[in-house]
């Protein structure tokens, strides 16, 4: 009698392709960057993942500007299919004298998911408080009639800007709020706000990314940007994570670019500071 013996083989697990983006490889995981606008393209099987998803800063008045939003999508499963992604830019700066407050940054998303608000932009002179976003801008600089409040951030995205309170030459401004805590105020003739820190919870994305503001080997996204007084005057700085610092006689600095920091504030003289840009990264298994 012929005895069949049947090899039992184990299934083989499909074969997954991610395109898209650029590529980099560390501690064990692939990480797909996008600091413009592209497509992450999916195929092969459902791919499980981790996205990030920062906006662009708001841009500064004479108050800082806020950071960007951000979301952390954890554990995405992803079907075979195109996925569109979309990078906000950084708002534009507030030219000085202006009432009101600065652009705010553009959202930032990744297909369906919740976007990343763009962060509010820093106040002006006169009637201007920060505006609201991802992180709220900070207070402008007035004399007499009006305090100028921080704006309001998006909840679980970020903070408020600072405010404006004190109404002494040479008007200080708020800084704008980051990801990681609120702008401080501009409480006197010789204080005026800093930004708000930033978030360091994603460091490995940046640290193999080198995308993000590195302290130390720590890196920071969506700081807010630094306040500047109305002329002259100690700038407030700006919060790591690419927040721009405020500026003395000339414009503040920008947010840095794919950070989504807030624009540093600048006087009177001077147009305030743009924020700087967003950015997306998709993190699996490699």
């Amino acid at each position: 009698m012929l005895n069949i013996i049947s090899a039992i083989t184990a299934p083989v697990a499909p074969t997954i392709t991610v395109t898209g983006g650029t590529l980099f490889t560390g501690g064990g995981y692939n990480y797909r960057l996008f600091t413009s606008n592209g497509t992450l393209g999916v195929s092969g099987g459902t791919l499980s993942c981790d996205i990030l998803t920062v906006a662009g800063g708001g841009g500064a008045g004479i108050g800082g500007g806020g950071a960007g939003g951000y979301v952390f999508s954890a554990s995405q499963s992803l079907a075979p299919a195109n996925y569109a992604t979309t990078v906000g830019a950084g708002g534009a700066g507030l030219a000085g004298g202006n009432n009101g407050s600065a652009t705010q940054g553009v959202n930032s998303q990744f297909g369906s998911l919740t976007a990343g608000v763009g962060g509010g932009g820093g106040g002006g002179v006169g009637n201007a408080p920060g505006g609201n976003g991802g992180s709220g801008g900070g207070g402008g600089a007035a004399s007499n009639t009006y305090f100028n409040a921080g704006g309001t951030a998006t909840s679980g995205q970020g903070f408020a800007g600072g405010s404006q309170t004190s109404q002494s030459d040479p008007y200080p401004t708020g800084g704008g709020g980051g990801a990681g805590a609120v702008g401080t105020d501009g409480s006197s003739y010789a204080t005026t706000g800093s930004g708000g820190v930033g978030i360091s919870t994603y460091s490995s994305f940046g640290s193999v990314t080198g995308t993000g503001q590195n302290v130390s080997g720590t890196y920071y996204y969506a700081g807010g940007g630094g306040g500047a007084f109305y002329s002259g005057g100690t700038p407030g700085t700006g919060g790591y994570g690419g927040g721009g610092a405020g500026g003395t006689a000339l414009a503040g600095v920008a947010g840095t670019a794919n950070t989504g920091g807030g624009g540093g504030g600048s006087p009177v003289a001077a147009t305030g500071a743009a924020g700087g840009s967003g950015l997306i990264i998709v993190r699996y298994a490699a």
